[in-house]
């Protein structure tokens, strides 16, 4: 078996010893001596494994291969763009409408009776912030309604995508204040895509996703978001978006 292209000696060593999920690695001295590689440039790499969530390391089992999951990578690398430049928050925010709108058939096929109670159970709670005083946007509600429909998907590429984006939203994408009645219209729609869902109109749903992803995103009454910068500082932006998108 060929060496595995990847500038990195750790991640090389796992992958041609085919190491799987649990499994320990050796300590930093012994893989040094095994491959003939300094003990900092291996800490650099693990630290780097442990930021992507390839590895987990802790204090006195030592350190563990991980499952594949792409949302670590991918999460950290839109928050930095977005951190950038928060213009890109609505270049990947069409990726993710894309990634939904395309995958939403084989995604929703695979929901089961207690995926419906979830999501019903959702609605519910997002119709109760809504209708309270004071209001209460459903932010929480609104990402785990979404992931919800797409939890069964077997794309690790797409699901890490999308936990990235939804990491973004919570980041960058909820600082805009909707009128109510835009938050109401939305929740209306997310309640007719599951309720399309689970009568077996998969294309009706998607049409619901659709139209929820073309609804007027500016409102009379938005005002512009203000991005927190690393400095902590805010700066202005010449754009809006939607917490709803």
């Amino acid at each position: 078996m060929a060496s595995a292209p990847v500038f990195s000696d750790l991640l090389r060593y796992i992958i041609d010893r085919q190491l799987q999920p649990g499994e320990r690695l050796p300590t930093i001295a012994e893989l040094s001596a095994e491959l003939g590689v300094s003990v900092g440039k291996l800490r650099e790499e693990l630290e780097v494994a442990r930021t992507l969530g390839l590895v987990q390391v802790k204090p006195r089992t030592g350190s563990q291969v991980r499952a594949f999951d792409f949302a670590p990578a991918a999460t950290l690398s839109v928050l930095y763009a977005i951190g950038l430049n928060p213009a890109y928050f609505h270049t990947f925010a069409d990726l993710r409408k894309h990634l939904e709108l395309g995958y939403w058939t084989e995604a929703v096929a695979c929901l089961t009776a207690d995926d419906f109670v979830t999501l019903r159970g959702l609605l519910e709670r997002a119709d109760e912030k809504l209708n309270q005083l004071p209001i209460e946007v459903p932010v929480e509600e609104h990402i785990r309604l979404h992931l919800t429909f797409f939890r069964h998907l077997d794309n690790s590429f797409v699901q890490g995508l999308l936990a990235a984006y939804w990491a973004a939203y919570k980041a960058f994408g909820i600082a805009l204040h909707a009128p109510l009645a835009y938050h109401r219209e939305m929740w209306a729609y997310h309640a007719q895509m599951v309720e399309c869902v689970a009568r077996g109109d998969f294309e009706g749903g998607r049409r619901a996703l659709q139209e929820h992803m073309e609804m007027l995103k500016h409102s009379s009454d938005a005002v512009e978001p203000k991005p927190r910068w690393a400095d902590g500082a805010t700066r202005p932006s010449g754009y809006i978006f939607s917490i709803f998108e």
